[in-house]
């Protein structure tokens, strides 16, 4: 659990403890079998970009979705919502962990129509 402030408590040992944060990529992407090879490569390269400044908090690349539906609690199903892929990454707080996102190309667009949720993973 975080500390008034929202960073991590510290360890018997006085380091900081870190967190896992899951980050959910929302909005109306395009599939990557949709861009032209030119389009692929540039998305394939802000990716690596962006991964690179992140360095070691990167815990788990992620992937996109594919094929996706949604369970209510009446036993029906239905569409499920505009979530594309997802990212873990580790930080100290949900402030670090969300200045993580700054340069995500998922953001490059600039339209309001693509976002990044950040949940911190809770430890059970």
């Amino acid at each position: 659990m975080a500390a008034p402030g929202g960073t991590r408590p510290r360890s018997e040992k006085g380091m900081v403890d870190v967190s896992k944060f899951l980050y959910l990529y929302r909005g109306p992407a395009t599939p990557m079998e949709d861009f032209t090879p030119e389009q692929g490569a540039e998305q394939l390269a802000a990716w690596t970009s962006w991964m690179e400044a992140v360095g070691p908090a990167m815990v788990e690349f992620g992937n996109p979705f594919g094929a996706r539906t949604a369970v209510a609690d009446d036993g029906t199903t239905r569409a499920a919502g505009d979530l594309n892929g997802y990212s873990i990454v580790e930080a100290d707080s949900l402030d670090a962990a969300t200045a993580l996102t700054e340069k995500h190309p998922y953001l490059s667009e600039g339209s309001g129509k693509f976002a990044i949720e950040v949940f911190e993973l809770a430890p059970m």
